[in-house]
C-alpha cells in the first residue's frame, strides 16, 4: 500500500526485514565509493580504529535507505527534504540488519498544500544495538480528494 500524508500518525512504527551483510559487499561498496583501507582489506583493517573489517558509515546508509523503501512505501517515493545521522558503533561483515522506523512528527506543508512532511526515526541495529540512527524529514503528498 502506497502511503499519503493523511496514513501517518504521531508514534506509528514500523519494522523492515533483515538483511545480512558480508565481506563481499562491504568491499564492493568501498571500492567504488569509500575506498578506505579498513573497508578493503581486513588485515589493515585489524590494525586500524575499529580493529576489523567494517562497512562504511554510507554504505550502512544506503542499506538503510533500502530496507526503508522496502517498509515504508511513499506515494512519489521516499523523498528526504533533511537527514542528520549518527553512526554509534560500525557494522561488521556477517551482521544481520534490521530497521525500526518510528514517526516522530507531522506537519502540513504552508507554501504547498498538496504536501506534507513526515519526521520519522529510523533505527539501524545488528545483533547487539543500533549501527546507525537517522532522523529525516520526508515528503509524503497529500491523498488526492
Amino acid at each position: 500500500m502506497m502511503r499519503h500524508f493523511e496514513d501517518f500518525a504521531v508514534g506509528q512504527s514500523f519494522a523492515s526485514n533483515t538483511l545480512t551483510v558480508d565481506e563481499a559487499m562491504i568491499r564492493d561498496f568501498a571500492r567504488q565509493f569509500d575506498p578506505q583501507p579498513f573497508h578493503l582489506d581486513a588485515a589493515a583493517a585489524a590494525d586500524s580504529f575499529f580493529g576489523t573489517l567494517v562497512a562504511s558509515g554510507w554504505h550502512t546508509a544506503s542499506l538503510t535507505m533500502r530496507l526503508l523503501v522496502e517498509t515504508l512505501p511513499i506515494a512519489g517515493g521516499v523523498v528526504g527534504a533533511g537527514v542528520q545521522l549518527t553512526w554509534p558503533k560500525p557494522l561488521a561483515a556477517g551482521e544481520m540488519i534490521r530497521v525500526a522506523i518510528e514517526v516522530v512528527e507531522i506537519r502540513a506543508s504552508k507554501s504547498k498544500p498538496h504536501l506534507g512532511l513526515v519526521k520519522i526515526r529510523t533505527t539501524t541495529s545488528d545483533s547487539t544495538g543500533p549501527v546507525q540512527i537517522m532522523m529525516a524529514d520526508l515528503v509524503a503528498p497529500r491523498r488526492p480528494t
